[in-house]
């Protein structure tokens, strides 16, 4: 339970509490530790809270972030499971499938990038990096000002 009103920062009681996680064994080696829009959701706290939690475990040697994947545990290069696909890539994977169904049409919008932020619990920055993968697939297009929509099926990569 955080104490809000006390002495110590927000942000610290909350990287102490991550800190033991790792400590215990919950959160091991290579291992995603919350995300920033996770811990937004879980303590109530601002973004600019969230970013401080990370920054105060980084600083402390306990984590490594990389851009549009997340904050995993250890230092940098520490190897990650093998079933640890990137968080863009799972964003981009729910995409593609719903595409496949038919749930999203061709030349009709995907879902916003607010949406798929709330959704999955994710930056902007990852959901625009699951979008750009889908653009390198030929899965989406982008039209700047308008949005991203589902290619036609002849754009769509042959599998």
């Amino acid at each position: 339970m955080l104490d809000r009103e006390g002495p110590v920062p927000v942000y610290k009681q909350i990287a102490e509490e991550i800190h033991a996680r790792i400590r215990s064994g919950e959160l091991g080696p290579g291992e995603p530790v919350p995300s920033e829009a996770q811990l937004e959701i879980q303590y109530d706290i601002a973004r600019t809270t969230a970013r401080r939690v990370a920054r105060e475990l980084r600083e402390q040697g306990l984590v490594y972030t990389v851009q549009g994947e997340g904050t995993f545990v250890g230092e940098p290069g520490t190897p990650r499971p093998d079933d640890q696909t990137p968080v863009y890539q799972q964003i981009a994977a729910g995409v593609r499938e719903r595409i496949l169904r038919g749930e999203l049409a061709p030349n009709r919008r995907v879902p916003s990038e607010k949406d798929l932020m709330k959704q999955h619990g994710v930056a902007k920055a990852t959901v625009r990096q699951a979008m750009e993968f889908l653009r390198k697939q030929g899965w989406v297009f982008t039209i700047p000002y308008r949005g991203t929509y589902v290619s036609p099926c002849d754009k769509w990569p042959q599998s």
